[in-house]
């Protein structure tokens, strides 16, 4: 196909590596869609990127218009140099603290700085900062894992409109099948009917035969089912080949199909129309629940 279709089932994993002066570390961004009638974004970010929800929904938003879509995305940290600050404050508390205990025996062992340096509270570590290079960067990775997403659910997508194209050919080989017995099956049960009244009056009005006929003829006449059945097969080829969204309109049609298929068994006097509406609705039953997968 040279048109494309997009399933709402894929998933997409991209890694990539930063750096800077201050801080590098690692990303992975992680999106996972599913079929929905609406575009629905779940987000699962670390706190350091939660600011960038918005352009981040954006972003889904121009590239995706339906689906429920889990958009997550870990990151690792690491600076390259580590920069410390001393609490004064606190370490004159606990220096005052260590002589007034010192006071109180003769013998005490000289103070370890290091072990000072592990007290809670003693050290203040700056913590490792994204600067707007690397947060633009992680914007554009995620569009990298975007185009992932897009590609595999183009690659479902088609598939699936091939089997919308082949259950088309399918419904059109039975309404191929069925329109030219109209006739037949109409005569026949006119002839049905002459046969049954005849057995019951020996003065049968022909002429009222006829006219009662045709009222009967009226209502179970399939004529116009069929060319509807018709226009709803050519409208779905040409919103398959359509540069648009396409599911909702597809949904729709199948509603109609259903509703004709259904009007074509309510109406059916014969045998073969009945077996042919039957082979109809399985038919747009398969091609329902792949549009149920269709952006």
């Amino acid at each position: 196909m040279d048109y494309p279709i997009y399933s709402m089932t894929a998933y997409a994993r991209h890694q990539a590596d930063f750096a800077n002066q201050k801080v590098s570390g690692q990303f992975t961004w992680e999106l996972r869609s599913v079929n929905q009638r609406y575009l629905e974004l779940h987000f699962k970010l670390p706190d350091a990127l939660k600011h960038l929800e918005p352009n981040i929904r954006e972003l889904m938003k121009a590239h995706v218009s339906r689906g429920k879509i889990d958009v997550n995305c870990s990151l690792f940290l690491q600076q390259q140099t580590q920069a410390f600050s001393l609490n004064h404050s606190m370490l004159a508390q606990l220096k005052s603290a260590i002589d007034k205990t010192c006071d109180r025996f003769e013998t005490t062992i000289p103070v370890d700085p290091l072990e000072v340096l592990k007290w809670p509270g003693i050290l203040d570590t700056q913590e490792a900062q994204l600067d707007e290079a690397i947060e633009n960067q992680i914007l554009t990775e995620l569009e990298t894992a975007l185009e992932q997403l897009k590609s595999h659910r183009l690659r479902e997508g088609q598939a699936l409109g091939q089997v919308l194209l082949d259950r088309c050919n399918q419904i059109q080989t039975q309404l191929e099948i069925i329109t030219p017995l109209i006739p037949e099956i109409r005569q026949q049960h006119l002839q049905k009917l002459e046969q049954r009244i005849g057995h019951l009056s020996e003065n049968l009005d022909h002429q009222r035969l006829h006219q009662e006929a045709a009222i009967l003829a009226q209502k179970i006449d399939i004529d116009e089912e069929l060319q509807r059945l018709q226009t709803h097969l050519i409208e779905i080829r040409h919103i398959l080949k359509t540069d648009q969204p396409k599911g909702r309109r597809l949904d729709f049609l199948m509603q109609e199909l259903n509703r004709e298929a259904n009007t074509l068994g309510s109406k059916s006097i014969d045998a073969r129309t009945s077996q042919a509406s039957v082979e109809l609705k399985v038919l747009i039953e398969q091609m329902r629940e792949q549009v149920q997968n269709i952006e």
